[in-house]
């Protein structure tokens, strides 16, 4: 006993803590941190703590050597990675989106808000005093490809003009959302994923879900007017900044394009 204290005294004597393993626990801390805040308020949340628990049990029946219970186990962790893979899919994709548009790989952002920034507030607040509905998604770094296919075709230069008719009510293209793309309007009545996040507020519609589904899954913004109660909402990265007027939705604007410029 005394000869394999000692021995390990010896091995803690050699230990050398060294600005390499530093910097290696410090990585690791922000890959975590950023994990936590990437599925904080998701449905992953609650996927995390059924694989912990699903651990803990697994680790309580070796120490116990529950033979069927490790048995079935053991055959249900060896499928967990694939399983990981299918649970986080949005999750580990908007990691891999938000990993790619960090300014070390985002070189470009191709877009100048400055320009269309004027017709955006002045539609928004105009729609907003009419109590017109409206969702309008401004794309950034992430192309929005996808959901542009699913709309109507546009493709035409950003005006007041044109985006208040867009969402005029009785006309085909009223309903879904408006998407701008490189300083144009590529597309309108467009579907968006909507937002399964837990606890928003019964009081969101349909299209204030939809701004913060595809603010969840891409760099984009998004602007809302709702049609009830005639209030102006920003959404970006997943939250919704609401009750805004023309000045305070500008200043958003420039600040965000500023900031991915």
């Amino acid at each position: 006993m005394t000869e394999v204290f000692s021995t390990r005294l010896r091995s803690l004597a050699h230990f050398s803590f060294t600005w390499r393993d530093a910097v290696d626990i410090a990585i690791v801390a922000l890959v975590v941190y950023f994990l936590l805040r990437l599925i904080r308020g998701t449905r992953a949340v609650q996927m995390v703590f059924g694989l912990i628990a699903i651990l803990i049990v697994y680790w309580v029946s070796v120490i116990l050597n529950l033979v069927a219970l490790r048995t079935v186990l053991t055959a249900l962790i060896f499928y967990l990675p694939f399983a990981i893979i299918v649970l986080f899919a949005s999750e580990l994709r908007r990691a891999l989106a938000a990993f790619g548009r960090t300014p070390f790989f985002s070189l470009f952002s191709g877009y100048h808000a400055e320009e269309t920034v004027s017709d955006l507030v002045l539609a928004a607040t105009s729609l907003s005093t009419r109590r017109i509905g409206a969702l309008i998604v401004l794309e950034r770094r992430e192309g929005l490809k996808t959901y542009i296919e699913n709309g109507v075709p546009v493709d035409a230069a950003i005006s007041y003009d044109l985006l208040v008719n867009l969402f005029a009510p009785g006309t085909p293209l009223h309903d879904g959302a408006v998407i701008i793309s490189r300083e144009r309007v590529a597309a309108a009545a467009c579907f968006l994923p909507l937002s399964l996040k837990e606890g928003l507020s019964k009081r969101f519609g349909t299209r204030h879900r939809a701004a913060i589904g595809v603010t969840e899954e891409t760099d984009a913004l998004a602007i809302v007017v709702s049609e009830e109660r005639g209030t102006i909402s920003l959404a970006r990265d997943g939250q919704l900044i609401e009750d805004l007027d023309g000045k305070s939705l500008r200043d958003l604007l420039y600040r965000e394009f500023a900031a991915s410029a």
